[in-house]
């Protein structure tokens, strides 16, 4: 004679199920959903396949041998790249750096911008100098710096510069980005240590070079959180195609599990994001710190560049680092 289940056994196991196929119903619907804008479904086309990329580069290094971590791209009005960039040092600490280049693929350093300073962004002003925005320690902050020119910024000769004070986190906000310079005005996206625990998105804007307001972007943590990533929410890159405004997010699948960060296209006017699934010549399988950068290729064409980091964790023989490729338009 079998024994009877107990009845609380039969109800765990049928909630069970029931809560597996809803997953599984919302996983397809999610699956056949129609991309979160033309924008994205393009974005995610052109991102996703690194075989077909008009160039590309693995491991990307500067020429003194520096790893180029979480490369952000521009372009000078004369045609050259500049790339900024962070790189672990001997001494225990980040260390950004800006690097030129004439080809995407050999990169000469031309300044570092001290211990303490990583994940940086780079943007044009519109009167011939930049803005450089970069996360930095102790007391991880974001902090912003303003160059003349070209020149000055190769030197590093900063002619304004604010350090954030922390008001979303106690703990740790930074991994900036750029997204638009309009006058004194700087606005900005970022991360906060929401709870000193996991990384959320924030947006910001810097009046003068001395008035800071920054607040929380839920909306994007939705959009990114709605594909089951249970770990942080960080690096994000905006950038233009046809029109259409499309965000590159990072997205970590398990918390303190580098081989599970992914890359989505988020389109701020619907709230969705839909998911890249990149391919690479050796089959990596984990991307972070996405940024993307219209540009002029150094054949002179129109160009999307994107800039992936593979960690090691997610990553194939030989791919590992820092990968630029780029496809014409």
């Amino acid at each position: 004679m079998t024994a009877r289940q107990p009845r609380t056994a039969l109800f765990t196991v049928a909630a069970v199920l029931a809560l597996a196929a809803a997953l599984l119903l919302a996983q397809l619907a999610r699956a056949d959903a129609a991309p979160a804008s033309a924008g994205t479904a393009r974005l995610t086309a052109l991102a996703g396949d690194v075989t077909a990329a008009d160039g590309h580069r693995y491991g990307a290094r500067d020429h003194t041998g520096r790893t180029m971590d979480a490369a952000q791209i521009e372009q000078t009005q004369d045609g050259r790249y500049l790339a900024v960039y962070h790189t672990l040092l001997s001494d225990g600490r980040f260390h950004a750096a800006l690097a030129t280049s004439a080809d995407l693929r050999y990169w000469q350093r031309r300044h570092d911008f001290g211990p303490g300073t990583h994940q940086a962004s780079l943007a044009h002003d519109g009167r011939g100098g930049y803005v450089l925005a970069y996360e930095k320690d102790p007391r991880n902050h974001i902090a912003v710096r303003a160059y003349e020119d070209l020149a000055a910024l190769l030197d590093g000769r900063a002619h304004r510069s604010f350090d954030a004070p922390l008001t979303l986190s106690r703990c740790a906000e930074g991994t900036p980005s750029i997204t638009s310079v309009r006058g004194a005005t700087v606005h900005l996206t970022g991360h906060y240590r929401a709870g000193c625990d996991t990384d959320r998105q924030l947006r910001a804007t810097l009046t003068g070079f001395r008035h800071w307001h920054a607040e929380p972007d839920r909306r994007l943590d939705r959009a990114v959180r709605a594909w089951g990533t249970g770990g942080n929410i960080g690096d994000r890159s905006p950038v233009e195609l046809g029109k259409e405004r499309v965000v590159l997010i990072e997205g970590q699948g398990r918390r303190s599990d580098f081989g599970s960060w992914g890359t989505y296209a988020y389109d701020p006017v619907s709230g969705r994001a839909d998911s890249l699934d990149v391919r690479t010549h050796g089959g990596s399988r984990a991307f972070a710190n996405p940024s993307a950068t219209l540009l002029t290729d150094p054949r002179g064409r129109p160009a999307l560049l994107v800039s992936l980091f593979i960690p090691r964790e997610g990553s194939a023989p030989g791919e590992a680092g820092q990968l630029l490729y780029w496809h014409r338009l």
